[in-house]
């Protein structure tokens, strides 16, 4: 039995926060993110509906309608539910896998039946909410069965599902027991999205060796009209099922809503570097904190540019945003050890009374105060050692609409090949960040006219592919490669 919602997106979890209030009773919030943010405007276009699990174990209330008329359909998970498929088989075995073996995953295969039983209750769920011939946009690595399952359930889906971290070499991910499992799950889809063609690449190698199935790579890629006059993405490649069915794999590099990234007011941008201490140069990292976000890495180099005197103590404070993430698995507590003996380390050699060189936070920051912080930042630091993309990358530039400022850029962030006048760096070698931090801050005092380049550079790119221009790249392809054109689209 078909529900009534044409359009779906499926994601671990709902955009929501259970919060309960000083008097005890309990509402929901929204919990605004990347992941929210591309996909917020399309659910209210479609008056579209979200199925996620609440955040919470064991409660799932009814669904329920937004402001904006988006109907939210919570999962029900138990703890065990939770601590298997989330914690366990999600990001103790596939993230660090994802993420070229930053460390070393575990492979268990308890956790792994708990994922497949929670991508069916996904499964499930998406079944009973969606329409006759409903879109249903499956998001990350979470649920990567989802699409096979639905496929089985209800054959009349049109599937898209869009990966929103790296794909690893194929030589890599042979070390996963269940891999052709997975891959099967993914070809359930009509189209697979990626951030980048070396993770598509990545991916048809995979499919190659270890599924039986066949990758054919157009010899032209089409390109996908989108619209009007923007010509965007390319389908690169088909990949042909056991059953003759055709999946469409290609690059979708995700992005933001400029309109979200309004400018904050000068003296509050003021204000925020008076209680810094005014200094000439504020370097700033925003991150999760995370081992792959390469966050020790940029303390020590800022510690070793601090000793050899390349940067004056007395002239630059460096900012660091560290957002409290999976706090339960033993390398995020490691983590956060190491960065926070870091700050406290380099505060009591460099700092002065009242002024310390670094300013460290360890909790969540609102939109607001984070687009003034990324505003009064001189250098953006992001040093990830590995990143499918990086927003916070591209929303510093979004506010650097004026040419000021510098992005000292891993070269391993997705964000890397779309914004190539950042100053890169290989967040493994300290001599290389050091480098490109240097030089950076060296091009805002000595060659103001080649950094403003830089950064209108890459603001016009941020400008013109934003979100809107990848969810409809994306919504296009899926109904293309379902055999159903977009109203209004061109064909490809």
């Amino acid at each position: 039995m078909s529900g009534t919602n044409n359009f779906v997106v499926v994601a671990n979890r709902l955009p929501v926060d259970l919060t309960t209030r000083p008097d005890g009773t309990e509402e929901w919030t929204p919990s605004p993110g990347g992941l929210v943010a591309a996909l917020w405007p399309v659910l209210q276009e479609h008056q579209g509906c979200w199925v996620g699990w609440p955040g919470v174990s064991d409660i799932a209330p009814a669904s329920f309608r937004t402001s904006e008329g988006v109907l939210l359909h919570p999962v029900k998970l138990t703890q065990a539910d939770f601590e298997g498929f989330y914690e366990g088989f999600s990001n103790a075995t596939l993230w660090p896998l994802y993420h070229d073996l930053i460390v070393q995953p575990t492979y268990d295969s308890d956790w792994w039946e708990v994922y497949r039983e929670v991508n069916l209750k996904f499964a499930d769920e998406v079944a009973e909410v969606a329409a006759e011939g409903a879109t249903v946009w499956v998001q990350d690595y979470q649920l990567q069965l989802l699409p096979g399952i639905l496929r089985q359930l209800r054959p009349d889906l049109k599937i898209g599902f869009f990966l929103h971290i790296p794909f690893p070499g194929a030589d890599l991910y042979r070390q996963l027991p269940w891999r052709e499992e997975i891959v099967r799950g993914l070809l359930g889809a009509d189209v697979l999205g990626f951030h980048l063609p070396s993770y598509v690449s990545n991916f048809l190698e995979l499919t190659r060796q270890v599924s039986g199935e066949t990758g054919s790579h157009t010899g032209q890629p089409d390109e996908l009209l989108v619209e009007g006059e923007a010509k965007i993405r390319e389908i690169g490649a088909t990949v042909t099922t056991a059953d003759g069915r055709k999946v469409g794999v290609a690059a979708f590099p995700i992005s933001i809503d400029l309109n979200a990234m309004q400018p904050p007011a000068d003296e509050d941008v003021a204000q925020l570097r008076g209680v810094l201490g005014n200094p000439e140069t504020v370097l700033l990292g925003v991150d999760r904190l995370d081992y792959t976000k390469g966050i020790l890495q940029r303390l020590l180099t800022f510690e070793e540019l601090l000793e050899s005197g390349a940067l004056d103590p007395a002239k630059v404070v460096l900012m660091q945003v560290a957002t409290p993430s999976r706090e339960r698995i033993e390398q995020y507590r490691v983590a956060r050890s190491q960065v926070e003996e870091a700050v406290g380390r380099i505060n009591g050699r460099f700092a002065q009374m009242g002024r310390p060189v670094v300013h460290y936070l360890h909790r969540s920051i609102p939109k607001n105060e984070l687009r003034t912080l990324y505003a009064a930042a001189d250098v953006m630091l992001v040093t990830a050692f590995k990143d499918g993309m990086n927003l916070v990358a591209k929303e510093y530039v979004a506010l650097h609409g004026d040419g000021s400022g510098s992005l000292v850029l891993s070269e391993f962030a997705g964000a890397a090949v779309e914004l190539e006048q950042a100053y890169l760096c290989n967040p493994h070698d300290l001599e290389s960040i050091k480098r490109a931090v240097v030089t950076a801050v060296d091009a805002l005092e000595h060659y103001p006219d080649s950094a403003r380049e830089r950064m209108l550079a890459m603001h016009d790119q941020v400008r013109e592919h934003d979100v809107h221009l990848w969810a409809s790249s994306f919504e296009s392809s899926t109904a293309s490669f379902s055999g159903q054109e977009t109203a209004g689209e061109s064909p490809r």
